[in-house]
């Protein structure tokens, strides 16, 4: 091939090259740059796209999980606290129970006394019926006795009982308004209705605050879950941006470099005119 050619010039040819390369090179760290990803698809680096596509449904699926739980956590908050206003109300009905089990107060006495345990029962019952969340309450719904939670993206089931306390508490002390001394002495026998009662609301306390220590830790397990695979999808997929706006510094300097040379190359066949000059 002549080296003195207008229709074949070599020199120009090379440096496009060069400057196509740059350009695209350039073109891939202006993405890198907008994006903040090293890897914003399958077209930068398949396997790592497809690895990071994972990722993120694994972080989808935690965080829905974490976001179910944190209404599961409510629900046993409000039922702790439900079990928390029983047994204190158990407490004072105890306390008035042991002066209706006295043979020496008055009918009047009796009657007002009558009168103060209705209204402590009253109130067991609200604290029951009153602990609902979102719809669902495991004190007083036979259809909850059996709660299956998803506490991860896995979809593992924690499963807790529910408790039918309107039966095993309620009912126990219902007609405590209507106890003689006798039947008052004997509800505070060992066996007797209120014992029973404030036995087995404590079981239940003990019960749910265990419950409620799990989904907690549960919670906070699963944050930490999210946070590894947040920082290990940073490290698959994101740039490093220090490096790419140096590299964009240097590229925008090799693409004027190019162009430069890309016109001294396409201007060299001038020099030919001057061999047909008389």
């Amino acid at each position: 091939m002549p080296l003195n050619s207008v229709n074949t010039n070599i020199g120009a040819m090379v440096a496009l090259q060069s400057l196509n390369r740059t350009s695209d090179e350039l073109s891939a760290t202006q993405k890198r740059i907008s994006t903040g990803f090293r890897v914003a698809d399958a077209k930068d680096d398949g396997a790592a796209f497809a690895v990071a596509e994972r990722i993120r449904g694994d972080i989808s699926a935690t965080t829905s999980a974490n976001e179910q739980l944190g209404g599961v956590k409510g629900l046993l908050d409000v039922t702790n606290a439900a079990l928390e206003n029983v047994s204190e109300a158990l407490q004072k009905l105890k306390t008035t129970t042991v002066k209706l089990a006295d043979g020496t107060i008055t009918a009047e006495q009796r009657t007002q006394y009558q009168a103060q345990v209705k209204e402590l029962t009253n109130n067991i019952q609200s604290f029951i019926n009153d602990a609902s969340y979102n719809g669902l309450n495991v004190l007083n719904d036979p259809a909850t006795l059996g709660v299956n939670v998803v506490t991860n993206g896995q979809g593992t089931y924690y499963t807790f009982s529910g408790y039918a306390a309107l039966t095993n508490i309620y009912n126990v002390v219902s007609t405590a308004n209507t106890w003689t001394a006798g039947s008052a002495a004997a509800a505070l026998s060992t066996t007797g209705s209120v014992m029973t009662a404030i036995t087995n609301v404590l079981t239940q306390l003990n019960n749910f605050g265990s419950y409620s220590n799990y989904v907690e830790s549960q919670i906070n397990y699963n944050k930490s879950i999210l946070d590894a695979q947040e920082s290990g999808l940073g490290a698959l997929i994101d740039a490093d941006m220090a490096k790419e706006s140096a590299r964009l510094q240097a590229l925008q300097i090799r693409q004027q470099l190019g162009t430069q040379a890309l016109g001294i190359a396409n201007s060299a066949p001038q020099s030919l005119l001057s061999l047909f000059r008389g």
